[in-house]
């Protein structure tokens, strides 16, 4: 690996993990989006909150997540593996489910359970290169939850859950 793709690879390790204590630390949406592309793509999958475009980045992190983050919300990770374009980290996320979580599991109200759930997150990077400098942006991040140990583990019924989730 040469020195530069080095540096590019640190870039994204740097960017991804601002981005995530903006988020899910800090609520802080300018920090958030000043780790993005304009038309950056943010996704909770399977059944959480999908945003595209820096601007509606922003309406998702102000309306559905920051007045909701739980405040005994935890990530560890387990493993990461990066190259300069994209990062992959496998987290353990733990939470009480004490409030609703539009970003995660739309229409679904809180059931006061502890959570510790798998989270696999791949960050795709934009390079931008000007004058022999680099930009090193988040265009994609897609975060893939173990939806079915997270309904277990609230003891709700994936069919149910279903029917809350088309509501929601």
């Amino acid at each position: 690996m040469t020195m530069q793709i080095r540096q590019l690879v640190h870039s994204l390790e740097v960017l991804a993990d601002s981005f995530g204590r903006a988020v899910y630390a800090g609520g802080d949406t300018a920090a958030a989006l000043a780790c993005v592309t304009d038309s950056v793509e943010v996704a909770n999958l399977p059944h959480g909150v999908t945003a595209r475009g820096a601007a509606e980045l922003r309406r998702r992190l102000d309306e559905d997540l920051a007045p909701h983050l739980p405040p005994d919300l935890t990530f560890r990770r387990v493993s990461r593996t990066a190259d300069q374009r994209r990062l992959v980290d496998e987290s353990v996320v733990a939470f009480t489910h004490d409030r609703a979580l539009p970003w995660l599991l739309p229409g679904v109200p809180a059931t006061g359970r502890p959570v510790e759930v798998l989270a696999i997150t791949v960050v795709s990077a934009e390079h931008r290169s000007r004058l022999g400098l680099t930009t090193t942006l988040i265009d994609r991040h897609r975060t893939l939850w173990d939806y079915a140990g997270l309904l277990a583990q609230l003891r709700l019924d994936p069919a149910d859950a279903a029917a809350l989730l088309a509501r929601g």
